[in-house]
């Protein structure tokens, strides 16, 4: 797997240069064009773009099936929009400027901001609400995620949280107890013990890098020791927590404790590092493993949240008309349903994103055949959400990203820093600042 699956093309031109043409193209496009090419949909079919997270397409076509069965009038059209989530919010991008709209499209944590922020996404609270639809069964941090300006933009789908994975066996054989530090210092005393029971050629750790989701998960580890990528909108990459886990990272990286790597699951489920930090997304595809698995939660020192959210939702285009936005409703409501939630989190390990969901039988069952899944769901209420700087500033993920694969290269941390907080400060003042309402 290259380094382009997941970034996709924002981690190859650069993250930010490409995602400050996003941002510009998503407010550009005529509303003639992008309103005409929307509401010249069959209406009586509903296009779904989909890059069907977790490797879930099977998944979203039994669900698809089932939707067709309840509503023979209606039909839905699964469309593959890219590799990735950023090729997805690429592909709507260029709709916009005049292109097919869809009816429902994957939105991830760092793009459906931007076209929030330029009115290409329609209130999904309201749309709800209008259509006698009720929102309060989704889990509150999961549909919280997507709020601005009071009004929710998408509706939770394939969310994610991270999660500390490890090998049993090295762990056994290190001597180390079988369950997640406490603390990453406590992963630091750990490291030596862990590396020597990995052997050569293998590491203590795999971490994604930075043209994948570094920046994502490398937030847990700011977040534990009281730092992070910002307060509001005010950066915070300098600040000394911050600087002081940066130099943590930096430091596994000297020792040769930890590598990062483009697939850093496969890596991991190949047994070449003791500690994985990834996605509970990855839960599905470790089946079959030449280790046994442990799974806690991310380290937390005193009970702080620590874990960040993470995944996509699914939300609708405002610029298509009022009959496909109903129907289109009507299809979010039941692919997300309690039902339809368990279906598809039991078949990728995202998260249920129904509350409802997480009592039914067949989910209760499931918990007991597979803990692992169940430490998951249970580190839910210690997740916040993620920080502005990531998230909402277009490219910030990924020039976060490149800063940090630097900092494990070895160049020096706080300039590092200090210039990654000018790049993120400049976009957030061009970008986003002139667009945000009062």
């Amino acid at each position: 797997m290259s380094g382009l699956t997941r970034r996709g093309l924002l981690g190859a031109a650069g993250g930010a240069a490409l995602a400050t043409g996003l941002a510009a193209c998503a407010g550009t496009g005529s509303e003639s064009s992008s309103k005409g090419g929307g509401k010249g949909g069959d209406s009586n079919t509903i296009d779904f773009w989909s890059n069907h997270p977790g490797k879930s397409t099977a998944t979203e076509k039994k669900i698809i099936a089932d939707f067709e069965k309840a509503n023979p009038s209606l039909k839905v059209k699964l469309t593959d929009a890219g590799k990735d989530y950023e090729e997805v919010g690429q592909k709507f991008n260029a709709a916009l400027a005049g292109g097919n709209l869809p009816d429902v499209v994957v939105a991830s944590d760092v793009t459906w901001f931007n076209f929030a922020l330029n009115n290409r996404f329609a209130d999904m609270g309201a749309l709800f609400a209008q259509h006698g639809l009720k929102t309060d069964d989704y889990v509150d941090s999961l549909y919280a995620d997507y709020v601005y300006n009071g009004k929710h933009y998408a509706i939770p789908y394939a969310r994610s949280t991270v999660l500390f994975y490890y090998n049993k066996d090295a762990f056994k054989k290190a001597g180390l107890p079988d369950r997640s530090p406490t603390s990453w210092d406590e992963f630091t005393q750990w490291a030596p013990k862990l590396q020597a029971a990995m052997g050569s050629g293998k590491h203590a750790m795999i971490l994604d890098d930075g043209a994948d989701y570094l920046d994502w998960t490398f937030q847990s580890i700011a977040w534990s020791y009281g730092g992070g990528y910002s307060k509001g909108w005010k950066t915070t990459f300098t600040d000394p927590k911050t600087v002081h886990a940066a130099k943590v990272l930096q430091g596994w990286a000297k020792q040769g404790w930890v590598k990062t790597s483009a697939d850093s699951a496969s890596d991991f489920s190949a047994g070449l590092g003791g500690v994985l930090i990834e996605s509970t997304g990855d839960l599905g595809g470790f089946t079959q493993l030449p280790f046994e698995l442990g799974v806690g939660f991310v380290p937390a020192p005193g009970g702080v949240k620590c874990c960040p959210t993470g995944g996509a939702g699914v939300a609708i285009p405002a610029g298509i008309s009022d009959q496909r936005k109903a129907n289109a409703v009507k299809f979010v409501e039941f692919l997300t349903n309690a039902k339809n939630t368990v279906t598809f989190t039991q078949a990728t390990g995202y998260m249920p994103v129904r509350k409802s969901a997480l009592q039914l039988p067949e989910e209760q069952a499931y918990f007991k055949k597979n803990p692992h899944f169940k430490v998951a769901v249970d580190q839910l209420p210690k997740t916040r959400p993620q920080d502005n700087a990531r998230v909402f500033v277009p490219g910030g993920g990924a020039t976060i990203g490149q800063a940090l694969d630097k900092i494990v290269a070895g160049s020096d941390v706080e300039s590092t820093l200090k210039g990654l907080d000018q790049s993120i400060t400049k976009a957030y003042d061009s970008q986003v600042k002139p667009k945000l309402k009062a």
